[in-house]
């Protein structure tokens, strides 16, 4: 007695489905489980874990940060990139929450903040303000100069609104009203005094809160500063995944003398344990040289533990 074509085809279609399960689901798995057991290779396929007298306190792959809970840096530490992966609730000042890993999703056209009416906690800051803002707060922490292209001396983006007649292209032919538009007017106090006095003739005025000055030509000021700013730009700018524990050797090179003097040793000896925990470029051509600041961190406490 023959089978109909339709008992054929599931008949097929089983063996098909059974077969596939034992390669996909059994041998594949298996062949990648003992691979991941080979010497060279377990370490990594288990999560590159890192211990401390027995106790398992990282991962050479995910960063983390080295403040005191509050957002405020720990001068025994290397610092490292600024992180965008915060819990909504702020238990993570600083990010670095593993669970939560995210980008900013800012581009180089946000250069303008939004200054709340009512409450300036509410500010929310361009990519051009937060990495000004970065770079003075890492400078004050080294001892460096932090100025840059584009920034005001306050740490916010030096941009403003230019109103008045439009030629063809758009651009203003005759300013009528200049406003530095990240430069709120105090309420109380002395008055703003924007970071420039005036424009094409033009005194600038400092912004209010609450106002919308998009009806403007929006005008990034270059300002004096050098683009060779001594804060690079990984200090101010996080990683797309926000959890990178690299840093470039220009930002560690940086913070040599700060953690020195914290934890009492010479800066010869932080600097040989910065070279230690550089890593060159991957295959010899990919990327940049980085330093992992996890490791750097355990090592530093192994080698020359914080007596403070």
């Amino acid at each position: 007695m023959r089978m109909s074509t339709w008992i054929r085809q599931h008949i097929a279609a089983l063996r098909a489905l059974l077969v596939l399960t034992v390669i996909t689901g059994i041998i594949y798995p298996a062949v990648v489980l003992g691979a991941g057991q080979l010497p060279g290779l377990k370490d990594k396929a288990e999560g590159s874990l890192l211990k401390r007298d027995g106790k398992l306190v990282g991962s050479s792959l995910i960063g983390q940060a080295y403040t005191d809970g509050k957002g405020t840096a720990l001068n025994q530490y290397f610092q490292t990139r600024p992180s965008n992966s915060a819990p909504a609730d702020g238990s993570i000042p600083d990010g670095y929450d593993p669970t939560n890993s995210a980008f900013g999703n800012m581009g180089p056209e946000s250069v303008v903040d939004s200054l709340d009416a009512s409450d300036p906690k509410k500010d929310k800051a361009s990519l051009l303000t937060t990495v000004c803002s970065r770079s003075a707060a890492v400078a004050t922490l080294e001892g460096v100069d932090g100025s840059r292209p584009f920034c005001t001396s306050g740490g916010v983006g030096s941009v403003l609104s230019v109103m008045g007649p439009r030629d063809s292209h758009g651009n203003v032919t005759h300013p009528a009203q200049v406003i530095s538009v990240n430069e709120a007017c105090a309420t109380s106090g002395p008055a703003t005094k924007p970071f420039q006095d005036a424009y094409e003739g033009v005194k600038v005025e400092c912004a209010k809160r609450g106002e919308d000055y998009s009806a403007g030509q929006i005008v990034p000021i270059r300002g004096d500063a050098s683009v060779d700013t001594a804060v690079p730009s990984d200090a101010v700018t996080a990683s797309a995944s926000g959890l990178d524990p690299d840093i470039s050797p220009e930002y560690a090179a940086i913070q040599v003398a700060r953690v020195a003097k914290t934890r009492g040793i010479s800066a010869d000896q932080v600097r040989a344990l910065v070279d230690s925990n550089t890593h060159g470029r991957a295959l010899g051509f990919m990327g940049e040289k980085r330093v992992n600041v996890v490791e750097l961190n355990l090592n530093l406490d192994g080698k020359y533990p914080f007596k403070g």
